[in-house]
């Protein structure tokens, strides 16, 4: 019996040992990075909607690591602080305390952003020396990582648009801060999607690719939107304050400017995606309820996640954009993009 209970044991371990060496950990592993992406994106959009975004004047990727342990660092960073046009023209007079308020929130961003650069390099030496990552796919590892760098210097030089002049960061900057970071957790995830699902195949992907693009470019709006703080103005739906349009949306000259400029015209042309969104989504579920397998779950999860999405965009817009509503349309927002790509890629293996 001695003898049985030890062979199961070898047994288990031996189970153990193959599996942190297969494919299959490397795309759980892959989807786990994909999650933290998530985090780092719900905890970004907290840090804009909470003002925190500016409480760190300075870019320090290795001693930034590390809050302020004393009570002298705390007041250094303070005066840091008190420098920028956002403490002088808004938050003058804030206390010591509320400004670590603020400073929690853009110290976490960025320390899941460090955390996510270890937990990806660790882990795929591991796995490449281990051959669970051949050879050949180095190159593409190495590109993600890569990537998720450049994220980190995107992100101070958004940062930095609000250090000077500007009592906020460009909308520009910050929807090419969001566009990096939903870029980057689309590709994390279709490759743990090959890691975990096998081959891609040849089949007809075009509406899930489309699908795809379409929320993607419908969440850059979405930036331009927070960016202007656009959710503040004209919350009324489906009309505009009793209006189809908003009031003088060419102000600016060029005219072509009050696209990325007028926060009427920018929350408009949000508004005008949703419905696209919407009826992309609907043909999306009538299509895909014809699949099998999970090609048709992933079509109904685009469909589930899209109608909750336009539920959250109304209640957020009606209700002034609260901060924690804000936060969830985000969130869902990006978890409907991977539904996005999950679905895309099951159609690539229908082939």
């Amino acid at each position: 019996m001695d003898g049985y209970r030890a062979g199961r044991y070898q047994n288990r371990m031996s189970t153990s040992e193959n599996f942190w060496k297969s494919r299959k950990a490397v795309g759980l592993w892959l989807l786990a990075i994909a999650l933290i992406i998530l985090a780092m994106i719900t905890v970004g959009g907290l840090t804009r909607l909470t003002g925190s975004g500016l409480s760190i004047t300075e870019w320090k990727p290795i001693m930034g690591a590390l809050p302020p342990m004393s009570d002298a660092a705390w007041a250094e960073a303070f005066a840091k602080y008190q420098r920028i046009p956002q403490y002088m023209l808004e938050n003058r007079g804030m206390s010591l305390e509320a400004f670590k308020g603020i400073f929690w929130w853009e110290w976490s961003h960025r320390f899941l952003g460090r955390l996510l650069g270890l937990l990806f390099l660790l882990p795929f030496l591991w796995f490449a020396f281990v051959g669970a990552i051949k050879r050949s796919e180095w190159p593409g590892m190495a590109l993600l990582f890569v990537l998720g760098g450049l994220q980190g210097l995107i992100g101070w030089w958004m940062v930095q648009s609000g250090l000077e002049t500007r009592v906020s960061v460009s909308q520009y900057r910050l929807a090419i801060h969001l566009g990096a970071a939903l870029l980057l957790l689309a590709a994390i995830l279709w490759v743990a999607l090959g890691y975990l699902r096998g081959s891609e195949g040849k089949g007809d992907a075009r509406r899930g690719y489309a699908f795809a693009a379409l929320v993607y470019l419908q969440m850059l709006l979405g930036a331009l939107v927070a960016g202007l703080d656009a959710g503040r103005i004209y919350n009324t739906w489906p009309d505009m304050n009793g209006g189809v349009f908003p009031e003088a949306p060419f102000f600016h000259a060029p005219w072509w400017i009050n696209f990325f400029e007028n926060e009427g015209l920018v929350q408009f042309d949000h508004r005008i995606g949703a419905y696209i969104v919407a009826g992309f989504a609907a043909f999306i579920y009538a299509r895909g309820i014809k699949l099998t397998g999970l090609a048709k779950k992933s079509a109904k999860a685009v469909a589930i996640l899209t109608t909750f999405q336009i539920f959250l965009g109304i209640c957020t817009l009606v209700l002034v954009a609260p901060v924690l509503l804000s936060a969830m349309h985000q969130v869902i927002a990006a978890a409907l993009l991977c539904a996005a790509v999950w679905h895309a890629f099951e159609l690539r293996r229908l082939g």
